[in-house]
């Protein structure tokens, strides 16, 4: 793993990792889950495999377990955002990937003139999106 991506991570733990936490959500890096009256909320981080960004996937669930389509059981407490087809992306500035990776939270490009950690500034953008992403665990558990 890349300095730039273990400083990233590190910024994402202290800065947004708490906001989840206090949404009552569990796990681990990269993956984090909560699971109230029967739902399942799912968040995970996926990185740029060519380094320098990543993504926040979100996904939801309403059963008591998890069986793929190869007939595997996978309980609540390890069910991941992957382990699911239909998931929604969070970017940094709008609702879709309208420029590739481009439109990725970017920790690769180095700001002129910039004052601060770029990687914490990255993560405080990361919990302005938490409005969003509420918006879509709320409403598509209410369906």
């Amino acid at each position: 793993m890349s300095t730039e991506r273990n400083k990233m991570i590190k910024s994402l733990k202290e800065i947004f990792i708490p906001e989840l936490r206090n949404r009552s959500f569990k796990g681990s890096f990269p993956h984090f889950r909560k699971t109230e009256n029967g739902k399942t909320n799912l968040l995970t981080f996926q990185f740029d495999r060519n380094g320098g960004g990543f993504i926040i996937e979100l996904a939801n669930w309403n059963e008591p377990e998890f069986k793929t389509h190869w007939g595997k059981i996978i309980k609540l407490n390890k069910l991941t955002a992957h382990d699911l087809n239909e998931r929604q992306r969070i970017y940094p500035n709008t609702l879709t990937e309208e420029n590739g990776k481009d439109s990725w939270f970017r920790y690769d490009r180095k700001r002129i003139l910039s004052f601060g950690n770029d990687y914490d500034k990255l993560s405080k953008r990361v919990i302005e999106r938490i409005p969003i992403m509420e918006k879509y665990w709320n409403e598509i558990l209410t369906e």
